[in-house]
């Protein structure tokens, strides 16, 4: 008997050091097993959306293409993300914060090359705003970007070197700042005084940046809408000092968070069936309940009313990509830059005016 306690007590450890390991993913969204199934999915993805895949994966395991498919799921900063796969960490379907994300995969030959053409609007299933979130009254009277470098003022954005979102944080002032990139100079400027003289902390991933928010760090946390949505929902009872609401800037910048399979899927149909799935007008509705902003232009206008604030220029990686990589064809292949390679390499790239921003600590 003793020996059999001991074994049951070995095998019962070895379970749940097993569980413990599960990479950061959910098995149990909302209380509803995912995770069973004759046919397996490995989903990596950044960390914002998984409130939005918490309830489009059991709506897809309910339709005809997903009965029997179980999820593995993994969340975390998109640039870290990325770099696993590119490692060969196995996943089926990819979701990242930004297409440079997909692109070192495609170089790595994790992902194919036509990935963009492969599913709907650029293979971009939804999108989101950059928003400011405040505490509840907003006592700093932040209502631009401007407001952020009000004397005192400490804002929270995550570390671009690892996160994707805090990319997307720092195009929006850049890109009003600039005049979408035309006046270079006044944007960096901006993030440099930024960096410098108001950001305390920078969290490796937008979920962090939104968690270090909530213990009550910063002022104002630059962040998706939907992130910003999902906040105000969360802490709507809470005491009033941990309650938050959030502005829209007159300008900000449209984010694009694309998503694609890989070439190493083990289940490429199951994984090309889920992919599409997020596109119809069900996971689209879903997607708009959990603050992300649909792509299909009827659920869009369907759901409008959930995304208030007035937009009067909403900038975008392709504006600013044609002005940023304007006379860069001597230095590539004979044409210019454009998109998110004009905008990594003049901005994000190992020798980006952004990248040296914040290796000088903003003192550039």
């Amino acid at each position: 008997m003793r020996r059999a306690l001991t074994a049951l007590i070995a095998v019962t450890a070895v379970a749940l050091g097993t569980a413990a390991c599960g990479g950061g993913s959910t098995d149990e969204p909302g209380g509803q097993d995912i995770s069973s199934g004759s046919r397996h999915l490995k989903l990596v993805a950044y960390a914002v959306p998984k409130p939005g895949y918490d309830a489009i994966i059991p709506a897809f395991r309910a339709t005809a293409d997903g009965r029997g498919v179980g999820f593995a799921q993994s969340y975390g900063a998109s640039g870290d993300q990325s770099r696993k796969v590119a490692r060969r960490v196995p996943a089926d379907v990819v979701n990242f914060s930004v297409e440079p994300d997909i692109a070192r995969l495609v170089k790595e030959g994790v992902v194919a090359e036509d990935w963009k053409s492969q599913a709907l609007n650029s293979s971009t299933p939804f999108g989101s705003v950059v928003a400011l979130v405040v505490r509840k009254g907003n006592p700093k009277n932040i209502h631009d970007w401007d407001d952020l470098l009000k004397p005192g003022v400490q804002v929270i954005t995550p570390n671009p070197g690892s996160s994707g979102s805090a990319k997307w944080n720092l195009l929006a002032p850049f890109a009003a700042k600039s005049d979408g990139g035309r006046n270079r100079q006044a944007g960096l400027d901006y993030i440099g005084e930024l960096v410098r003289d108001h950001v305390r902390v920078q969290p490796k991933s937008g979920r962090e940046a939104t968690t270090a928010f909530e213990q009550g760090q910063g002022d104002v946390l630059i962040s998706y809408e939907n992130e910003a949505i999902m906040l105000d929902r969360a802490n709507a009872t809470a005491p009033r000092g941990q309650q938050v609401e959030y502005v829209i800037p007159p300008q900000t910048f449209k984010i694009e968070n694309p998503v694609a399979v890989t070439t190493t899927s083990e289940d490429p149909r199951a994984a090309r069936s889920f992919v599409d799935f997020l596109f119809t007008p069900t996971a689209q509705r879903l997607w708009a309940r959990a603050g992300f902003r649909p792509v299909d232009d009827a659920v869009a206008a369907e759901t409008a009313d959930l995304f208030p604030g007035r937009i009067t220029r909403l900038w975008t990686i392709s504006d600013l990509g044609k002005v940023l990589g304007r006379d860069t064809a001597a230095a590539g292949d004979g044409k210019d830059l454009t998109g998110w390679k004009a905008v990594d390499a003049a901005l994000f790239g190992a020798d980006g005016a952004v990248t040296e921003i914040y290796t000088a600590g903003g003192r550039k």
